[in-house]
């Protein structure tokens, strides 16, 4: 990611490796474009769900952090998650799903950067789920 960042010269990218819920309460409302979630850890054992990133609460703080039109972006390779995933924001208000076909969420956008979490799920034959979704305004 460094790499990449100082290649293209950018001056407004900053990386935190840790827990991305931090820094949410720091962010001015409003102020996100685009927001990707890619291969959280899924955190299957159902005494654990409460630790997953994609839940109500986070929803609705990253729901008031982005713009309207915005766009959510989540990836995982664990369908049970994945059916956690879109349960949750089927019902949220705060976003709408951009998928009008499979294509839409079985193949990774051009501008959608890969990971080794998508590498090695590929390589272990787990095909990832690319959901795509858009905040409402």
């Amino acid at each position: 990611m460094l790499r990449r960042v100082k290649d293209a010269g950018l001056r407004n990218v900053r990386l935190y490796q840790g827990d991305a819920r931090d820094l949410l309460a720091a962010l001015p409302l409003e102020s996100l474009d685009r927001v990707f979630i890619l291969f959280p850890d899924p955190w299957p054992k159902k005494r654990h769900h409460k630790r997953r990133i994609v839940c109500r609460e986070t929803l609705d703080i990253l729901a008031g952090l982005m713009r309207g039109g915005a766009e959510l972006r989540l990836a995982t390779d664990h369908m049970d998650y994945a059916a956690w995933i879109l349960e949750h924001l089927r019902i949220h208000p705060g976003f709408e799903w951009l998928a009008r076909g499979p294509a839409d969420w079985r193949s990774r956008p051009e501008d959608w950067p890969p990971t080794r979490y998508e590498a090695k799920a590929l390589a272990q034959d787990r095909p990832p789920v690319y959901l795509r979704y858009r905040r409402r305004p």
